[in-house]
């Protein structure tokens, strides 16, 4: 097994069935008139461990709001989250979970290298530590020879896998994305894809990501949840038990984009 694999792999372990619950989870915002806005309504899902969820609706039915409650990054008004079998205490984010933001939000100022130890630098890790952390999760994203690139050198591509590889820095067994790949051109997302697929086999990770995209989802994805517009709700959950790799162009994924389609 090679530097890579025994660094940022799981170990094979006991774990539940469910990587992520979600039980009768509800959210509301106070509008600028003191009243409730519910943007969640009654969600309940399960996200099988070492699968791909995609959570798919049209915009401002609560996606990114879920994702955020999962992540601990915000607090549920009503409902319980449990990561790993262990119910949430909402004291924050989770260590077992990482989140890839739509935008790559990379520092200017700082090589990819760099960018990619500021998610280790909180921790009591040493120097030397993190610089070799860094650059593994670099090398497993492909861009072994980029540590000392800034920003402004790299592609939209690029500049993605360095923010993928701040998210896996932290050896998460859960990755978050929020549209992580909106922004790119139709070949690199394509690419991305590719890379995400291999990465996430290579670590058995679940990864659980928000996307407006419907053929994303199903080249992607295990199974698909559609959320109704708001307050979001939980219309259809669809498994997806095609094959990789999928093409969005084929008889039988063209009938899943039909479907999903459908239910949006």
């Amino acid at each position: 097994m090679n530097t890579i694999e025994s660094t940022l792999s799981h170990p094979t372990s006991t774990t539940p069935a469910s990587a992520i619950s979600v039980c009768d989870l509800s959210h509301w915002f106070a509008t600028a008139e003191g009243t409730p806005l519910q943007v969640l309504d009654q969600i309940n899902l399960e996200i099988p461990v070492h699968s791909i969820a995609a959570i798919l609706g049209s915009s401002g039915c609560g996606k990114s709001t879920l994702l955020n409650i999962i992540s601990g990054l915000m607090t549920p008004n009503q409902g319980r989250i449990a990561i790993n079998g262990i119910y949430n205490d909402h004291s924050g984010p989770s260590p077992h979970v990482s989140y890839m933001f739509q935008e790559d939000r990379l520092l200017p100022w700082r090589t990819a290298q760099h960018n990619v130890e500021f998610s280790l630098e909180a921790g009591s890790l040493s120097r030397q530590s993190r610089q070799e952390q860094a650059c593994e999760a670099l090398a497993l994203v492909g861009l072994a020879g980029f540590a000392d690139a800034f920003p402004y050198q790299l592609s939209g591509g690029m500049r993605s896998r360095v923010a993928l590889a701040r998210s896996l820095v932290q050896n998460p067994s859960i990755l978050l994305m929020d549209e992580p790949f909106s922004r790119l051109d139709a070949l690199t997302r394509a690419q991305m894809h590719e890379e995400l697929l291999r990465i996430q086999q290579l670590k058995q990770m679940t990864i659980v990501f928000v996307t407006h995209d419907v053929e994303e989802a199903v080249v992607l994805a295990d199974q698909v949840t559609v959320l109704a517009p708001r307050p979001g709700r939980i219309r259809s959950t669809l498994a997806i038990p095609l094959e990789r790799p999928r093409d969005a162009t084929s008889t039988t994924s063209s009938q899943y984009i039909k479907e999903l389609k459908s239910l949006i």
